[in-house]
Order: structure tokens, then C-alpha cells, then sequence
């Protein structure tokens, strides 16, 4: 079998989920043709309920401006009418980990944008960045990061039934690969477009073991729009016209996604050669 395994299509392992009821929600490299149904955004605002998560110098939480800012990029994607969008919570609620992917996973998720303002010992750290799920931390900041957006949760990844372990093994690995292609596709787009408007920290693409990032057929991004530890950015993203700002960054960066995974138009119809 692994000398099959180069030319294993997407339409083979639909086959062989279906056959063992493993479901393919819609990932990064499947395009929104002509004539489809409009691609599910799933954004998820970080915290809420009895979790504020960081608490701002002059107290701002975390947890508001992450759902102020994910109410508002979704207000902008839906005005667009090209998605359909859903939020993991819609008001000050505690949603653990787990059930913010079960959620994106029972949507049947394209995307996966988890929205968040975190803080740093470090008052002096300002700017925006994007992280994906990787093994290894980039660096430092980023691992303690990771630790801190875990602390209130465990997420194991979900497996696929009725198959054997060999199986298993070859389809969670491709769909995971597909994945993390499509994770990194939106990451660059995020730090392309927020990079026009906002501040952004250095080396603002990275990677973390994000508990919220886990799914594996989901690509997945986690956004820190700021940090509230700064006296600037808690400013800023207090201001409902900056939060407005940011959303329009990352909704241009959702359209340039999937704007990318568009197949290229086709050849015209042959003129009537007589």
C-alpha cells in the first residue's frame, strides 16, 4: 500500500470514508466552484464565561474584545454574502476547547480563525501575529503562549472508526498534511493583510501546539490581534474603528484564501471555424 500511496486521490479517500463513515469536511485545496454552496468560516472568540483570559493595564478583558472583534468580521463576511459564517459563542460564555473544534467540525467547516489578544510579562511587546499548530514552538514567547491558551483544556485528536489502524494511520496522515498546507496558506494571508494596517510583532508568522487548533481536517489559524499587556495596543483595540480595522485585514485575508483555491477559468467555447 505505501507504493500506492503518491497517486491516492481526494476522490479515493472520500470513497474510503464514506465507506468507513469518515467525513472529509471541505479543506484547503478544495475550491468553491461555480454552482456550491458558500464556504463555512467558523471564527472563534477567545475565553468568555468564568475565562476573561488576559487582563488589559487598564482592565480590559481579552474575552470582549476577541467576541467585539469576531462579531464584527463576521458582520463584514456575511455583508459579503460569499460565506456562511458562525461563531463559537456569541456572548460571555465558557466554551471549553474541545467543543469550539466540535463545533467548526459539526459546521462542516472550510476554515477554522480563532481570535485573540493575549499578554506577555513584556509591556513593551506590541503588534499583531498568527499562529499555527506545529509540533515545536518557534520560539520562546510563543511556547509560553501556547500554555497559556491551553491551560483550561485537553483536546485529543478525534479518530476514525471502523477502519483498520493501518488505515487509520495513512488517512489522518494526508488529511493532516492537507491541513497544515492549508493552515500556512491562510497564515500568509493573514500577516499580508494585517500587515497594511495594524502593527506587527517580528517574525509574525508562528507555530505552537494551539489545543484549538487540533482539528485535523480543519485549517486552522490562531490570531492575537494585539496584546493587552501593551499600553497601545489595549488602547487600540478598545476602540471599536480599530477593531473594524483589523476585521476588514482578515476578512480581506479570508477572501485571498479561498480566492486562491479557485481553479483557474477554463478555455472559452472554439469559434465556429466555417
Amino acid at each position: 500500500m505505501p507504493g500506492h500511496l503518491p497517486i491516492i486521490t481526494r476522490r479515493i479517500l472520500l470513497g474510503a470514508g464514506a465507506a468507513a463513515r469518515f467525513v472529509w469536511p471541505a479543506g484547503a485545496a478544495m475550491p468553491h466552484a461555480p454552482g456550491a454552496a458558500a464556504p463555512v468560516v467558523v471564527l472563534d472568540p477567545g475565553h468568555g464565561g468564568k475565562d476573561p483570559g488576559a487582563i488589559g493595564i487598564t482592565g480590559t478583558y481579552e474575552k470582549h474584545v476577541a467576541l467585539a472583534a469576531a462579531q464584527e468580521l463576521a458582520r463584514q463576511l456575511n455583508a459579503s454574502g460569499r460565506y456562511r459564517v458562525t461563531l463559537t459563542r456569541t456572548h460571555d460564555v465558557f466554551i471549553p476547547l474541545e467543543q469550539r473544534v466540535e463545533i467548526a467540525q459539526r459546521r462542516g467547516a472550510q476554515l477554522f480563525v480563532s481570535m485573540h489578544a493575549d499578554a506577555l510579562t513584556d509591556h513593551s511587546v506590541r503588534g499583531a501575529s498568527v499562529y499555527t499548530l506545529g509540533e515545536h514552538a518557534t520560539d520562546a514567547q510563543t511556547a509560553a503562549l501556547a500554555v497559556r491558551e491551553n491551560a483550561s483544556d485537553r483536546f485529543a485528536g478525534s479518530a476514525i472508526p471502523n477502519v483498520s489502524p493501518e488505515v487509520a494511520r495513512i488517512l489522518s496522515s494526508l488529511v493532516r498534511q492537507e491541513t497544515k498546507l492549508g493552515s500556512a496558506r491562510m497564515a500568509r494571508s493573514v500577516v499580508g493583510a494585517l500587515g497594511h494596517d495594524v502593527p506587527l510583532l517580528t517574525n509574525p508568522k508562528r507555530q505552537a501546539s494551539f489545543m484549538v487548533l487540533k482539528a485535523a481536517d480543519i485549517p486552522s489559524v490562531l490570531v492575537e490581534m494585539g496584546f493587552m499587556s501593551n499600553r497601545e495596543d489595549e488602547a487600540a483595540l478598545r476602540r471599536p474603528e480599530h477593531r473594524t480595522v483589523v476585521a476588514s485585514a482578515m476578512r480581506r485575508a479570508i477572501e485571498g484564501y479561498f480566492a486562491a483555491q479557485s481553479p483557474a477559468p477554463g478555455p472559452g467555447p472554439l469559434a465556429d471555424a466555417g
